[in-house]
């Protein structure tokens, strides 16, 4: 079983909106960010953005340069402000004033967190009347985003009749995965889960008991319960007769 590497590109950390403003209907914001690569902390950049009712008109960005506009109006402020040397400098600047000091307090803070998930392996359907089991593997609960889980029959990886859905956000920071396996039962085979996180030392490994279907092994454990219960029963009626028998003697 290989370790899951992480890696981040692109995108990591949208940093604050900085203000936000309407009136009459209209609603105006700006927003900054810093962009970096948790790789390389020193790979920054900052983008100042302006949009007026949600249409983004007008946007510096530390690795162009320059302003940028999108509409009539943002390419007519971004010439003005692009004549202006002070202006851009000011701005640029931003990457190292406003960026670099908070980017390592926020990797710290935020996204060197990890939190283990919880796992759940369940009979999501029986196998009955010819059809396919299916197996479920959940995970809860964890950060950061990034996880596996992958199914073995007998040692080898399953590849396919798998059906994964992706992290799916819990809104309070940790994230959540359904695994499905679909597969038709065969007696004395180990079916296993094993999910891979940053939070895990080793992959975790879940092993499914194949020898009985979960609906089989219920009713057993009824039929067992219900076993002892008649036993005990027939046990208390048998001394009672037998101190009724004594007691008329």
């Amino acid at each position: 079983m290989s370790s899951l590497q992480y890696f981040a590109s692109g995108v990591i950390f949208v940093s604050t909106l900085l203000g936000v403003g309407g009136f009459n209907g209209y609603s105006y914001s700006m927003i900054q960010h810093c962009h970096f690569n948790p790789k390389n902390l020193s790979d920054v950049e900052f983008i100042n953005s302006h949009w007026f009712n949600k249409v983004e008109y007008l946007q510096f960005n530390s690795t162009v340069g320059k302003w940028v506009g999108y509409t009539a109006f943002g390419v007519y402020n971004a010439e003005n402000f692009n004549k202006d040397k002070g202006i851009l400098a000011n701005w640029q600047a931003q990457r190292d004033r406003y960026c670099k000091p908070n980017v390592q307090n926020e990797f710290n803070n935020i996204l060197t967190k990890k939190a283990e998930p919880e796992v759940i392996l369940t009979m999501g359907k029986a196998s009955t009347g010819g059809h396919p089991a299916m197996l479920v593997c959940s995970a809860y609960d964890f950060y950061p985003k990034m996880i596996r889980v992958t199914w073995y029959r007998d040692g080898q990886e399953v590849k396919g009749d798998v059906i994964s859905s992706e992290e799916l956000a819990d809104g309070d920071w940790y994230y959540q995965i359904h695994s499905h396996l679909e597969f038709t039962p065969k007696a004395g085979e180990k079916i296993s889960c094993v999910v891979e996180h940053a939070s895990l030392a080793e992959p975790r490994e879940f092993v499914w008991d194949s020898s009985m279907p979960e609906p089989e092994r219920n009713k057993i454990a009824i039929g067992a319960a219900a076993l002892v219960l008649g036993l005990i029963v027939t046990a208390a009626g048998f001394i009672y007769y037998k101190t009724k028998s004594r007691a008329v003697l």
